[in-house]
């Protein structure tokens, strides 16, 4: 099964994609990783990105997309794939299902995890980074131990200037004016896009993940409205 996972910054997508392939047979395909293993393995790929991101100039899609085409081809045909940060617009949407049919693979479920804007700006504000290992923690919910040193590797936290409230909130209503025609695009699809609140604890959403990706393992799609409280279907 192939699994996008969409949600605005703060809604916890990332740490939702990890825990699902933690353990697991999935493979958590996050593009920021596969453009950094490839500038840092110093492919044709990852020297042309160089360039671009030296020039600090955005990457192009299809070197992103050549490099997701790379990344699923190494993978065993029958391996279940969770993109997450990809993709984030329909051009690349279109890319990968080309990507995806030339390997015999197509996508299974979209899930949006969605979660009120005060809620995610309180997250993201609460953020402290490690300079050192990339380590993050939260004065909210996920505090270290020594205040303002990382329990991983004992650098100093840091807060960064791209999470402050304001900063945060206009990174949401570009990802808004961004994704929803990527999310109308899937909800074309017969389906194939649910939706899952993420305020809770991140142990709720993994359960709420959980059950509605292996309800669609083992019967097919849930049926229409709301399944158990956790996703609705669109």
């Amino acid at each position: 099964m192939n699994v996008i996972l969409l949600g605005p910054p703060g809604v916890g997508k990332g740490t939702q994609g990890a825990l699902l392939a933690e353990g697991s047979s999935w493979k958590h395909m996050a593009t920021g990783d596969i453009l950094r293993a490839n500038r840092r393995e110093g492919t044709p790929l990852g020297q042309e990105a160089r360039k671009h991101m030296d020039a600090g100039e955005l990457v192009p899609d299809e070197l992103i997309v050549a490099m997701v085409k790379d990344a699923l081809a190494s993978l065993p045909p029958d391996q279940g794939v969770i993109f997450d940060g990809f993709p984030r617009t329909v051009p690349q949407a279109q890319a990968l299902d080309g990507v995806l049919a030339d390997l015999g693979r197509k996508v299974d479920r979209v899930v949006v995890l969605e979660a009120d804007e005060d809620v995610l700006v309180k997250r993201i504000a609460g953020r402290l980074n490690c300079p050192g290992c990339g380590s993050v923690f939260n004065v909210h919910n996920n505090t270290p131990a020594v205040e303002g040193i990382c329990d991983n590797c004992g650098s100093d936290l840091v807060h960064r200037p791209d999470d402050r409230p304001e900063t945060v909130r206009n990174r949401l209503e570009v990802y808004r004016e961004q994704t929803e025609p990527l999310i109308r695009f899937y909800e074309g699809r017969g389906g194939v896009l649910v939706r899952i609140r993420g305020e809770g604890s991140v142990e709720e959403g993994q359960r709420g993940i959980r059950k509605l990706l292996e309800q669609e393992a083992s019967s097919g799609p849930p049926p229409t409205g709301a399944s158990e409280g956790l996703g609705t279907r669109a």
